[in-house]
């Protein structure tokens, strides 16, 4: 027999009463065909079933951040857990580690009785509290986090934190592009509009929800047409060739600021008179952290004349840096202390000669201060020759990604 457009739509519903596809009825259906149809009763009360409203569950499933300012009793009201309830949770010692910015997951039963809660703690913790009628047992264990890799990249058009946004890169992965880079690029000074990045990090996550973002394992930064690659290797960062991307000293001792007076002669903003700038003033807040732009050890922290607060850190061979103006010394920073590159050695403040809150920073080579903007920075240590095989198998795969990701500002998720 011919059939009727109703007729069809009559025999997809009878497919789909018995569990089938409509794709599977595609197959087979001819424009005639002989089988007999289930009766319409049939198909209503496969239709009535498919649609009919689960039953009420007895108990639903809620996630809440615990905000600053929060009290625990309003937290736990938010989640839906009765006062009766709340109040006995509150005696429990495992949630006195619930801290600002912790989410929890809770399982809690009409009633408003809590079933099941869990959150993080510090050092990837996690706290599971069970209920069983008036029992409440909590459980501290290590959080089974999942590490997996995330990649992402973007343009410039303001600044690198605005890039990375855009791009739906969290601010931590930023930072460490910017430090991965550090040798090569100032951050503040030398990006323009137009320059590019690829990053390929890890993220860890817990019950499929994102905790965090983890290490960076490969980068590219294409800045003024010229491209920088990175794969991190061991505790380094290294170039494909096994170059190592790590400077023995940073283009800059802070992160992000402005240079407000270069290397040079310039008029003196207090005296008004003309003089040799022996170094190069940056500008940020007060407070700002900075840091140590090599590994060394301190020569001098103290109070020095019109350099108010201020750090001298000698490093390997003949080289010297000095940090003035200073607010205040960083934890440990005292004659005779060690530091790493990146170590923090004090805070941006305004003592000594300054107008305004601001960093001094010299470079010395043999005592002799040299222009640090300008001058050719001595590398670290390149992967060594024994290793190199291992490298390359290590770094193969992380360049293929970052070949697939550099042309698309796209982030994707493995």
């Amino acid at each position: 027999m011919q059939w009727s457009g109703t007729h069809r739509r009559i025999a997809v519903l009878a497919v789909l009463a018995a569990g089938g596809t409509v794709a599977a009825l595609g197959t087979w259906l001819p424009e005639t065909l002989s089988v007999p149809l289930p009766a319409p009763s049939a198909i209503e009360e496969a239709l009535a079933l498919s649609v009919h409203p689960a039953p009420a569950p007895g108990a639903y499933v809620r996630e809440e951040r615990y905000q600053r300012g929060d009290t625990l009793a309003a937290f736990l009201a938010r989640l839906g857990i009765g006062e009766a309830h709340a109040a006995r949770l509150a005696r429990l010692p495992a949630m006195r580690q619930l801290r600002a910015g912790s989410t929890v997951d809770a399982e809690v039963s009409a009633e408003g009785a809590p079933l099941r809660l869990r959150f993080l703690v510090e050092r990837d913790r996690l706290i599971e509290i069970a209920g069983d009628g008036e029992t409440l047992r909590a459980l501290d264990k290590p959080a089974p986090l999942e590490t997996r890799i995330a990649m992402g990249s973007g343009v410039i058009r303001t600044s690198l934190f605005a890039a990375t946004d855009a791009a739906g890169i969290p601010d931590s992965v930023a930072i460490q592009l910017a430090d991965v880079f550090a040798g090569d690029i100032d951050f503040y000074r030398d990006l323009r509009q137009g320059d590019r990045f690829a990053v390929v990090y890890e993220t860890q996550s817990l019950a499929g929800r994102p905790v965090r973002a983890g290490r960076v394992v490969a980068a590219e930064f294409v800045n003024q047409k010229r491209t920088y690659r990175a794969v991190r290797y061991g505790a380094g960062y290294y170039a494909p060739d096994g170059g190592n991307l790590r400077k023995a000293f940073l283009r800059a001792p802070l992160e992000f600021s402005r240079i407000s007076s270069g290397f040079g002669r310039r008029v003196h903003p207090m005296f008004r008179t003309w003089s040799a700038h022996q170094g190069v003033d940056y500008a940020a807040p007060a407070g700002t952290r900075v840091r140590s732009v090599g590994d060394g050890v301190v020569e001098f922290a103290g109070e020095r004349g019109g350099y108010g607060n201020v750090v001298v850190v000698r490093h390997r061979g003949s080289y010297t840096t000095v940090y003035a103006h200073l607010r205040g010394f960083a934890p440990g920073v005292k004659r005779g202390a060690r530091l790493a590159q990146g170590d923090s050695v004090g805070f941006v403040g305004q003592t000594g000669w300054a107008t305004g809150a601001h960093l001094h920073y010299e470079f010395r080579i043999a005592g002799v201060a040299r222009n640090p903007r300008s001058i050719a920075l001595p590398a670290g240590e390149p992967v060594p020759p024994a290793e190199l095989e291992a490298f390359r198998g290590q770094a193969a795969p992380l360049l293929s990604r970052l070949e697939l990701i550099a042309a698309s500002p796209l982030a994707l998720l493995e």
